[in-house]
């Protein structure tokens, strides 16, 4: 397997544009399958769960043509089956996107129960009674959802978990169900906002997206769009930590600020100065070492669980005692062993991580297990003495496009090592 080596202790100084949001890109291209005719998706991210959901759409009949600067053309018109198999699906669990559109477009669809990261429960079952209120005959066998429907109708969907694909599933299969649906609990997200825009562009008719409740107004049919998928928080807000402990002075372009106000503020008290425009940041640390700060993850508008590794990261080697409590995910600490045979001085309460940070990591082989706890080795391995080398790295590849090319743009030492 590749790996990534990291000789730690450079400041970061210079200018990268961040990526499309991979988590935005990949409910939009599912949401192509609901149009009569081809859409045209814009600044995707060239990601290993972009490659998965493309090699789906093709296995259904999909036509699929990419440019090169990785925007993509979906054509849903010559679909031949309805179909998600387990050996795609298992590798990422966003693939379960494609239960609604299918469902409400062509009244069919038999997906995998859904792999991907082991950070914890993210059940399906607010998919399938959702799909089941709105009309949908649904079965689980097999390790396969087959659900079947003539035409999907309104409801009223409150949902007992907030869940973004969740939302996002249930949202796009109202589009075309007859009638109105109303979900309450939605989730709030960024990426969940940009779903609903790119299908009231394609004629949806979605209200309230970024809010709780959304309403739904079913249309007969929906037309192909060309949209361009807004910038990715997460990886913006990997790079500002990678800045605030390493040190030194970065502007992140083609990305929004908005979209990032917990992060920047938790970012601030740890002592980094940072200024915003409307489509870029800037952030420069000019101490010896972050503050030390405390963190609660939580649905959005609140702190992003998939920026809490990075965070805990930051804190291993801050000033002072910091505590990161994981709300979202009961299982999304696996990166702290990891981070102890690198020296930092963390220990688990529950759901808390609580760490005294210290002057100097040391570099070691670690092993990544998801994706964000991939992210947060290397920002460890970029401050740590001697030379880091992580491992299982297909984990990064999943959500960030080119990282050891962007760092390495900033001055990082870090290279990727082949099989």
């Amino acid at each position: 397997m590749e790996r990534l080596i990291i000789q730690g202790g450079r400041p970061l100084e210079g200018e990268i544009r961040i990526s499309g949001a991979k988590n935005s890109a990949l409910p939009i291209l599912a949401a192509a399958l609901l149009a009569d005719g081809a859409s045209r998706i814009d600044r995707i991210p060239h990601l290993q769960d972009i490659t998965t959901t493309m090699e789906l759409l093709g296995q259904m009949g999909v036509g699929l043509t990419v440019d090169e600067h990785m925007n993509i053309e979906v054509d849903p018109r010559d679909i031949r089956e309805c179909y998600a198999p387990y050996e795609l699906v298992k590798t990422m669990r966003a693939s379960i996107l494609v239960l609604g559109p299918l469902l409400a477009r062509y009244g069919q669809a038999d997906v995998s129960l859904p792999g991907g990261c082991a950070i914890g429960i993210r059940p399906v079952n607010l998919h399938v009674d959702g799909l089941r209120q709105m009309g949908a005959n649904i079965e689980v066998e097999n390790g396969y959802i087959r659900a079947r429907c003539k035409r999907l109708r309104g409801a009223r969907l409150v949902m007992d978990l907030v869940s973004v694909t969740g939302t996002e599933n249930l949202m796009m299969a109202a589009t075309l169900a007859k009638g109105t649906t109303v979900i309450e609990n939605a989730a709030r997200e960024p990426e969940v906002v940009d779903l609903a825009d790119c299908l009231n562009r394609m004629g949806a008719r979605v209200s309230g997206a970024g809010t709780d409740t959304l309403v739904i107004e079913g249309v007969e049919k929906l037309n192909g769009v060309q949209y361009n998928v807004l910038p990715d928080r997460i990886e913006t807000g990997t790079y500002l930590v990678a800045v605030a402990m390493a040190g030194g002075r970065v502007k992140l372009k083609d990305t929004r600020p908005e979209l990032l106000e917990a992060v920047l503020l938790k970012l601030e008290e740890a002592g980094a100065q940072v200024s915003t425009g409307e489509d870029w940041i800037e952030l420069g640390m000019s101490r010896e070492r972050p503050r030390a700060v405390k963190v609660w993850t939580a649905p959005y508008p609140g702190f992003p669980t998939d920026m809490q590794a990075q965070f805990c990261a930051l804190n291993a080697v801050a000033s002072g005692v910091g505590m990161v409590t994981e709300t979202v995910f009961e299982n999304r600490f696996m990166h702290i062993l990891e981070m102890q045979r690198m020296g930092a001085d963390v220990r688990l309460e529950g759901r808390t991580a609580i760490s005294t940070g210290v002057a100097q990591l040391t570099g070691a082989p670690v092993m990544a297990t998801d994706l964000r706890a991939s992210a947060s080795l290397v920002l460890a391995g970029l401050v740590a003495s001697g030379e880091t080398l992580v491992h299982r790295i297909y984990h990064i590849d999943r959500g960030y496009e080119c990282i050891e090319e962007k760092l390495a743009q900033l001055g990082a030492n870090i290279r990727r090592l082949p099989r």
